[in-house]
């Protein structure tokens, strides 16, 4: 791994230890637990005691593993059942229970499964997400279990990026394991459409997206398309990083961070100006592929979303759209990110005081192995997170990003949970929300501000 990246992604490792000192969401009501200032490297369990993972309390459901998750739509729900057919082969005697809940890259999913988890009622696996999203959140709450004796035996960690592990770890000890990772930071575009309203060249700055949008609104097009709140805070970190860059966007979510900025400021009048070209409809959408489709069907010029789009796109049906890249569909960094890939990763968990250990570690097995993660990446949008997966399974696209996952500067996801728990997420999504119906940049502003303080983090 480049020198760049492991600096990048150090700046994130501090940034999750020192955040965890947080409040742990309001449906737990339990306090974070205080995180050491540095964390130990990913192939290296420190000396200390590791917590003792907790027994089954109740008997086993037998033959049954229940699995919990957002994929429902798309690429999304045929990677899932690429992977899960390379379970029913491995553990034929394990039935396999699909709990996926639809809508909000999560957001319905994970009211339910906080009300499942309130009740006492955990599923035997759940999705989420690499970053303060398991450690602020779960392991906080002590709600999972450790891993520790999973990736002894298993060697996944000889697999991983180093830079992977201290993202899903808590003092040494891992607590999830991940599938894949992502994008967040592509801009998805309809080149007949640019073509037909004259724009010559793919913006690359905000002021360039600006100017384009202008000649897309004159040809009759909706330039920026949007889909409900959540797309809006996908859209948010996308314009804030391409506006103050890798390093202003990090030191955003350490101590001592200052919401209240010129730089700040100068990045949310982007955003404001950057809702002013979206469809007037974004609120009543279903979720984020009715906006892709938008671009596809030629009705606007451009999306911003993670690259699970691409499995939407290029998937035949009924699993997604079946269109041709460069064609029908080309891709670019959003503007004034280019050299920088804002990441997420998608990740599995053992609950504490699990219902079915033996059948949830029989799922993780999966989820780490090769087959596995080969079955499941190339269709649903991501590339491997695991590093020896076969590179000619995955198209244009899937490579390109391999690619620059090992070479850019690597920074967190707000949305997608690894920059902010989600107390302080939950702050900065309630903001939003304002800030969408009343278009006031300054009290968004303020209420940032406030987000961060409440948090701890902010002088």
């Amino acid at each position: 791994m480049s020198k760049k990246v492991w600096n990048s992604l150090l700046a994130v490792f501090v940034i999750a230890a020192t955040v965890l000192s947080a409040c742990a969401p309001a449906a737990t009501e339990a306090p974070a637990t205080e995180v050491p200032a540095t964390v130990a490297p990913a192939t290296e369990m420190p000396a200390t005691e590791a917590p003792t993972e907790a027994p089954a309390t109740e008997a086993p459901a037998a033959g049954q593993v229940e699995v919990f998750s957002w994929w429902v739509g798309g690429g999304e729900a045929a990677g899932l059942t690429a992977m899960t057919e390379v379970f029913k082969e491995k553990y034929p005697d394990i039935e396999f229970v699909n709990a996926a809940v639809a809508g909000g890259s999560g957001t319905n999913a994970r009211a339910v499964l906080a009300t499942r988890l309130q009740a006492g009622d955990p599923p035997d696996s759940w999705q989420a997400h690499a970053g303060q999203e398991i450690i602020g959140t779960y392991v906080a709450a002590d709600q999972v279990a450790p891993l520790d004796d999973f990736y002894a035996e298993s060697g996944f960690a000889d697999v991983l990026p180093e830079t992977l592990i201290p993202l899903i770890s808590q003092d040494g000890h891992p607590y999830s394991v991940p599938v894949n990772i992502h994008r967040s930071n592509v801009m998805w575009y309809n080149p007949n459409v640019l073509s037909e309203a004259g724009v010559d060249a793919v913006p690359t700055t905000w002021d360039e997206f600006f100017a384009a949008c202008d000649k897309i609104v004159a040809a009759g097009k909706i330039c920026l398309a949007l889909g409900p709140q959540w797309t809006a805070m996908h859209l948010f970190e996308n314009v804030m990083i391409g506006a103050l860059g890798a390093e202003k966007w990090n030191a955003l979510w350490a101590p001592g961070a200052d919401w209240s900025s010129a730089d700040v400021k100068a990045a949310l009048d982007a955003y404001a100006k950057a809702l002013t070209y979206t469809n007037s409809d974004h609120a009543q959408l279903a979720d984020w592929q009715p906006a892709a489709q938008l671009v596809t069907n030629g009705d606007a010029a451009f999306n911003i979303m993670g690259d699970w789009a691409d499995g939407y796109f290029e998937n035949a049906a009924p699993d997604g759209l079946g269109l041709t890249a460069h064609t029908d569909f080309d891709w670019a960094p959003v503007p004034g990110t280019d050299g920088i890939f804002v990441f997420l990763s998608d990740s599995f968990v053992l609950p504490a005081n699990a219902k079915n250990p033996d059948a949830t570690n029989a799922w993780l097995t999966v989820a780490a192995s090769k087959e596995g993660q080969e079955a499941f990446n190339p269709v649903k949008g991501s590339i491997c997170a695991r590093t020896d997966c076969d590179q000619s399974l995955f198209n244009e696209y899937l490579q390109s990003a391999g690619t620059d996952w090992s070479t850019d500067t690597v920074v967190g996801s707000l949305t997608h949970g690894v920059v902010a728990n989600d107390a302080w997420k939950a702050k900065i999504d309630t903001a939003l929300g304002l800030f969408l119906s009343d278009n006031n940049v300054d009290g968004f502003q303020a209420a940032l501000v406030e987000a961060c303080a409440s948090d701890g983090v902010c002088k």
